[in-house]
């Protein structure tokens, strides 16, 4: 058991909330003398919103790898050198514990990173957990309501996540930039605390897509921006994926790429791990892992798969435990609106029983009407071989919430798990039996 373990049954719950952001900012100053402010000399491009991080921030580090940069990426699916990728680990976080965060900045700096694109969450701004790192440019994908469980209210929340572009406004050397999502509607907000901000959607913003066209295998749109036309063409499906390319494309403005340089680092990155990652072994209908955890990123998954596919789409889904407790029935609807499918099953329970977890998504779909059409099965791996098993051509299986994680959270014991392995698996499995 760690230290911070100990301490945390010892120490009321509040009080530990309220000085815990202290301590990880004394922790981050100690850590960064000892490794020399590995940071310094780095431009940052920071990450931040509630969905599409990851994504984003894969996008722009392959752009200015593709572009010739020595660039360094930091996100919850891995860390990246220039083109060497090394897995998160067992770190189950976005920005890993400060010790590891100054380790792997050390190391970029001394590989000759010049950029590094880092996915930054509300907890790490809010917890000083990446002090001394100066941003240079934030990015803002969308803020919908999560980590409520954490903030305790949606507007600590968005403030939280605010402090990413007050940081890129204090850093006098850096570009002083912000870039946000014009069509959420706390965008504006965001890009008004920078000095220089640029706006980017579909209905709205400087900068917008237009003529998009979508299928099971990408999206493509076109730009006018300050009199040139940018022809985007991208591998990963998902009209979330227009908004995730668009804030990729404005950090290339503003760093000063090329409109081919753009275009190319754009089209170089052919998929995410767990981010509607097409799992293809033969079979007739199409497997989608992805890491949809909310409410809003669940909704964007299946939507978009309603307007790609023919078929019917079979959920997999679940909530997870010691996290937000009010999306779990806000979950259960969404999918008893969207999916034609549904099993629902264990996401990672965590330290929370697994049936109560359930019940509550349960009653967002007794909500939608749609238990007619839901299978309740607690056991992942059967709730899978369960939704492909049933799978017919034209469909389209999709298991959220795990994504590219190698393991979950069960009963408070880490439990070694592969969402594809298992899908893998269960579909051979299945064709043996058919």
């Amino acid at each position: 058991m760690s230290a911070r373990t100990i301490i945390r049954k010892l120490v009321p719950v509040g009080l530990f909330d309220a000085v815990a952001p202290w301590g990880h900012l004394v922790e981050a100053v100690l850590w960064n003398c000892r490794y020399g402010f590995p940071a310094r000399g780095m431009k940052v491009v920071g990450v931040t919103g509630t969905n599409g991080k990851t994504t984003t921030s894969f996008l722009i580090h392959r752009m200015l790898h593709e572009a010739g940069y020595h660039v360094g990426l930091m996100t919850t699916v891995a860390w990246v050198i220039d083109g060497e990728t090394q897995p998160q680990g067992q770190q189950h976080m976005t920005n890993v514990p400060i010790p590891v965060l100054m380790k792997r900045l050390k190391k970029m700096r001394a590989e000759g990173v010049e950029w590094l694109v880092l996915e930054t969450t509300s907890h790490a701004l809010i917890q000083h957990r990446t002090w001394g790192v100066r941003y240079s440019v934030g990015v803002l994908t969308n803020i919908t309501h999560e980590h409520l469980d954490y903030h305790k209210t949606f507007e600590r929340y968005v403030a939280a996540k605010q402090l990413l572009f007050k940081r890129v406004q204090r850093n006098r050397r850096g570009l002083q930039t912000g870039i946000a999502n014009a069509d959420d509607p706390n965008g504006a907000s965001f890009a008004a605390l920078t000095q220089n901000s640029v706006l980017y959607g579909v209905e709205a913003g400087q900068v917008r897509a237009a003529n998009i066209r979508m299928s099971a295998d990408g999206i493509s749109y076109e730009v006018q921006a300050d009199g040139e036309t940018y022809h985007i063409a991208s591998h990963l499906p998902g009209s979330f994926n227009v908004y995730n390319t668009l804030a990729a494309l404005c950090v290339g403005r503003v760093l000063g790429l090329k409109r081919e340089q753009i275009e190319q680092g754009i089209t170089a990155l052919e998929s995410v791990q767990g981010r509607m990652q097409q799992l293809k072994a033969g079979q007739p209908f199409q497997i989608i892992i992805d890491y949809a955890h909310t409410p809003d990123a669940l909704q964007n998954v299946l939507t978009s798969l309603q307007a790609t596919g023919k078929g019917r789409r079979i959920l997999v889904f679940g909530a997870t435990g010691d996290r937000d407790k009010t999306k779990r029935p806000v979950m259960g609807e969404v999918a008893g609106k969207l999916a034609d499918r549904i099993f629902l099953t264990d996401d990672e329970t965590y330290t929370e029983d697994g049936d109560v977890i359930r019940k509550a998504v349960y009653e967002g779909i007794k909500t939608a009407e749609a238990e007619d059409k839901t299978t309740v099965i607690a056991d992942r791996r059967e709730a899978i071989a369960a939704a492909l098993k049933e799978a017919r051509e034209g469909d389209v299986v999709v298991l959220t919430g795990i994504g590219h994680q190698q393991y979950r959270m069960m009963d408070g014991k880490e439990m070694a798990w592969s969402e594809a392995d298992v899908a893998t698996e269960a579909l051979t499995s299945t064709a043996k039996s058919r």
